[in-house]
């Protein structure tokens, strides 16, 4: 579909105070933490651990990507679990996890102890992406939720950040101790996280799907403008969870899911969808692969690798050259923070990813050059390799690397959301393991130039994509998303058993068109 027979956007609201949204939002996007720093951490001590260890590079590919393929666990039991729970208590089950995780590999005396605290922190950091945006979407007001829920994205690029300075301030200490260090004191804040976002209340939208509607009531109060505009999110949620809008009271009863409804929720969202509900799929999807396939993983996991083919060769350089990367990715994400909801999506994700395509053809060619002369300096291509290096951070930061959490947040139905959502995240840590467990065999294979080549032309399709499937989703509210892709196709899917009449008029109506 052409981009002009996109739905013009609608206009946000005037911004009020979303203070209370704000606070909401940090804490919950705190999780993100755990998985940048992970990525961090793991871009420096995975030199120690090659060395201390004796372990193959193949080994350390499985070793760096494995958490991705671990994350799937989580994320797919996100889903369950914080329709159960609810999303509050699962974020706090996710920094326990993750606890854990850290603890088993800062004492791991072994390859195979290391991997099995891989696997226990992959579990939490797929609950952690998974349930931050989710909860961030879904308590924010339609005039600041771009910008609100970009907060996960900002604190991947904080965590990572905290992990190359853990890097740089633990390479000091002796082989055996530094990385375990490293690995180890991830685990600090995870407590500190648990324990502040009991704190927090629980997301407006799952206290409507369990009927609590006072209780929502009052958290949509606290997070809307206006008191009209918390009744209007109020009446959109009722509609979209299948509650009739004259059922009022301090709690209703809300037919609970059974298996007939968890398979009603598949078949709607995977096996027979409409093909309004297939685009969406489709584009929660798209967006998270291109983001993992363009190559972002390759460039922070191996960035002392990448700076090493460059020509810097030092260690100490290479860590405080690599704690640049993480300084250039937190400023610009700051940055995107602030436009998501001013300029909207889709200018700031096609500009993004075009100077994402220019920036990794800049670094294939200064990598190329440096390789066909390996035994002298070219300072040109040295330079040109670096800077494009921290282009390509800055654009990925300032458009697709928030924008991919915001999108699939927002674009699911309310009774898919948790589904769709842990498909994206899904879709996501496949691609990134894929692409951060071959990175160097591929290298190898095609040279480290090549490998960069490949990630332009990866990203130029992901332009096309974003361009020609994406519609603008700025100002609108979640319940207002499925007009963008075919309002009539969700109304029937949408509702819960128990609301016949509704059923019955909506389905007439859809028969008719």
């Amino acid at each position: 579909m052409a981009s002009a027979a996109l739905p013009e956007a609608v206009e946000p609201k005037k911004k009020g105070n979303v203070k209370f949204a704000f606070a909401c939002a940090i804490l919950a996007s705190m999780t993100s933490i755990l998985l940048g720093y992970d990525i961090g951490v793991m871009s420096g001590a995975s030199l120690y651990i090659k060395k201390d260890l004796k372990i193959t590079d193949v080994q350390v590919e499985i070793l760096m990507g494995i958490l991705n393929v671990y994350s799937l666990v989580g994320s797919f039991a996100a889903g369950r679990t914080s329709d159960w729970i609810g999303r509050r208590y699962t974020i706090v089950f996710a920094a326990v996890i993750f606890f854990a995780g850290a603890f088993l590999m800062g004492f791991a005396v072994n390859y195979g102890m290391l991997m099995f605290g891989r696997f226990v922190a992959g579990i939490g950091v797929g609950y952690a992406l998974m349930i931050a945006p989710v909860y961030t979407a879904e308590v924010s007001p339609a005039s600041a939720r771009g910008f609100l829920t970009s907060f996960p994205e900002v604190f991947i690029n904080f965590g990572i950040l905290l992990g190359y300075v853990s890097n740089y301030a633990f390479s000091r200490l002796p082989l055996h101790l530094g990385w375990r260090v490293m690995l180890g004191i991830g685990a600090a804040p995870s407590v500190l996280l648990a324990l502040m976002v009991l704190g927090m209340p629980e997301s407006p939208r799952w206290l409507v799907m369990k009927g609590r509607l006072a209780d929502a009531k009052v958290v949509l109060e606290k997070t809307s403008n206006t008191p009209e505009e918390a009744a209007e999110r109020l009446a959109d949620i009722k509609d979209a969870a299948g509650i009739p809008e004259d059922l009022d009271g301090d709690v209703v009863t809300v037919p609970k899911k059974g298996s007939g409804e968890e398979k009603r929720v598949w078949k709607e969202l995977i096996f027979s969808p409409t093909p309004a509900m297939r685009r969406i799929l489709l584009s929660g999807i798209g967006i998270h692969f291109f983001q993992q396939a363009s190559g972002i993983d390759s460039v922070v996991l191996y960035s002392p690798r990448v700076f090493k083919s460059a020509g810097i060769v030092n260690e100490n350089r290479l860590l405080g050259t690599t704690c640049a990367v993480g300084v250039i990715k937190t400023l610009f994400i700051l940055v995107a923070t602030f436009f998501l909801d001013r300029i909207g999506r889709r200018p700031l994700l096609l500009s993004s990813t075009g100077g994402m395509i220019l920036s990794l053809i800049g670094l294939a060619t200064g990598l190329t050059v440096i390789g066909q002369h390996p035994d002298a300096k070219i300072p040109w291509a040295i330079v040109l390799s670096i800077a494009s290096t921290l282009a390509y951070v800055a654009f990925f930061s300032i458009g697709l690397g928030p924008i991919t959490w915001v999108y699939s947040s927002e674009i699911f139905p309310l009774q898919v959301r948790a589904l769709g959502c842990s498909l994206g995240v899904a879709a996501n840590r496949v691609t990134s393991g894929a692409i951060s467990m071959t990175f160097l065999s591929l290298s190898k294979a095609i040279t480290i130039g090549g490998s960069f080549f490949l990630y332009s032309g990866i990203a130029a399709l992901a332009w096309v994509f974003f361009y020609t499937y994406l519609p603008e989703t700025r100002g609108r509210t979640l319940e207002e998303m499925s007009k963008l892709f075919g309002a009539s196709e969700f109304a029937p899917p949408t509702l819960l058993k128990g609301d016949g009449r509704r059923q019955a008029e909506l389905s007439e109506i859809a028969g008719d068109s």
